[in-house]
């Protein structure tokens, strides 16, 4: 008996091939239903950019009566893409335990799940070497290098930082924000340069308060030039930008499948091999072992090693199939209508009276779809629920698990003024606004026009 998988390689980032490696069971629907955003408009001989689950949801307003949602949310997760919904439930059918497995279900499911490491791998531009372990989301892939690191390691890490890449680390030198871009590199040679014995700086490629793009190449080289490891959250940056592992010469990169329109639970930890094949294993139990007998004899494969029990099997799936839907409609679409979006809500924003953006850098510094703001004599979360129950728009409000670089900036960009924005519990907080696939104009222009009359009290 045999397991037939379709051979097609994975669809490049300008590839036109199908999304989905694999073809669906019978009788199982190869398309979602009529459920989905219709697309950006693109440009002849590009692809349609796909369309999200949930579109043509509709929520109660104050006063009575429905509107369409406007989700402007999707930092904190985005919905889920038309191909991995049909991938889920493609695979769902022959779904069963993976590894081990005689059966035709587990082998089919065994085989979809390796062609999904391999997708992802693909996807990120990883080393051939390289491992690639299924995670929960980005925080649990930081916790599991943290895990892993060689007795000794220090750990380098700015206070810009989300709470999964600032938190986990046992032996850690914390920087301030820098003030630009070439800050960064340098205060990282120097804090590198002080460092005897193992060391691994972490940083974000993309923030997930202000959607600004960091130096990751040359964070790397300087990394390198003292002996030093390179991991990069690229939580962030994987919806939105391609990810190069091997060009950017990362050590480790982690990102989640929930903000990646992949909303089933996974995420990846993606990188050199060695210490995490050195490490005690993340989980104990089966699947993470050769033998069982008065001793154990762990496995040396570093991604059998650190997944032990029965995996995440179609959150797997669902993100190498989201993997393989933006490969194959190419970033230069999703880029563009990304960018033009991002440039009609900023510069609304800037034409608000008492609205202020947060940014670390330069305003014209490269960033992704990601915009935090306060308004000014407005607590945070009274601003989110009156756009929520006023007009049908889904923000985000508080602190975005980055709390040391929230009230960096709301210091920075208005100093004294501790009413500018407010979490639920009085701290100081901002409101964040983020897009991607299926945002459209009107979702702008509706936040615009809420916050004009929030502005003016």
């Amino acid at each position: 008996m045999s397991v037939v998988l379709s051979t097609r390689p994975f669809a490049s980032r300008t590839s036109t091939a199908t999304p989905g490696s694999t073809a669906p069971a019978a009788g199982v629907p190869d398309a979602p239903p009529a459920a989905a955003a219709a697309p950006a408009a693109h440009r002849p001989g590009e692809r349609p950019i796909p369309a999200v689950i949930g579109a043509d949801l509709r929520v109660p307003v104050r006063g009575g009566g429905l509107v369409p949602y406007a989700n402007l949310d999707y930092a904190a997760s985005a919905p889920c893409l038309e191909p991995v919904y049909a991938a889920v439930t493609a695979a769902l059918p022959a779904y069963s335990s993976v590894h081990r497995g005689a059966g035709y279900a587990s082998r089919l499911t065994t085989a979809r799940y390796e062609r999904a490491r391999e997708t992802v791998r693909a996807f990120a531009g990883a080393r051939p070497d390289d491992a690639v372990v299924f995670t929960r989301n980005t925080t649990d892939a930081m916790n599991l290098l943290a895990r892993c690191l060689p007795e000794g390691t220090t750990v380098v890490v700015f206070d810009t930082e989300h709470h999964a890449s600032l938190l986990p680390w046992p032996r850690a030198v914390r920087l301030a924000p820098p003030a630009f871009p070439g800050e960064a590199v340098r205060m990282a040679d120097e804090a590198l340069a002080g460092i005897d014995g193992p060391a691994l700086l972490v940083v974000t490629a993309a923030s997930n308060v202000t959607g600004e793009l960091w130096p990751v190449a040359a964070l790397a080289h300087i990394a390198h030039r003292h002996g030093a490891r390179i991991a990069v959250d690229a939580a962030q940056f994987a919806p939105h930008r391609p990810l190069d592992i091997t060009a950017l010469d990362l050590d480790y990169a982690a990102f989640s499948g929930h903000k990646l329109y992949a909303p089933f639970g996974a995420g990846a930890l993606i990188g050199r091999p060695d210490w995490l094949a050195q490490a005690e294993p993340y989980l104990r139990g089966g699947g993470a072992v050769r033998s069982v007998a008065e001793t154990v004899e762990w496995s040396d494969d570093p991604e059998a090693r650190h997944e032990a029990g029965t995996p995440n099997v179609l959150g797997a799936i669902a993100l190498a199939a989201a993997c393989e839907a933006l490969g194959a409609t190419g970033w230069t679409p999703l880029i563009r209508e990304e960018e033009r979006l991002l440039a009609r809500l900023r510069a609304g924003l800037a034409a608000i009276d008492g609205v202020h953006e947060l940014c670390l850098w330069e305003p014209d510094h490269p960033r992704v779809g990601i915009v935090s703001f306060v308004v000014a004599g407005r607590p945070a979360r009274e601003v989110a629920e009156e756009l929520a129950t006023g007009h049908g728009i889904g923000v985000r409000d508080g602190r975005f698990c980055a709390h040391p670089f929230v009230r960096h900036l709301i210091a920075a960009r208005l100093p004294g003024a501790a009413a500018a924005g407010g979490c639920g519990d009085g701290s100081i907080g901002a409101v964040r606004a983020s897009i991607g696939i299926g945002t459209t104009d009107e979702h702008i222009d509706r936040l615009l026009a809420a916050l004009r009359e929030i502005a003016r009290g």
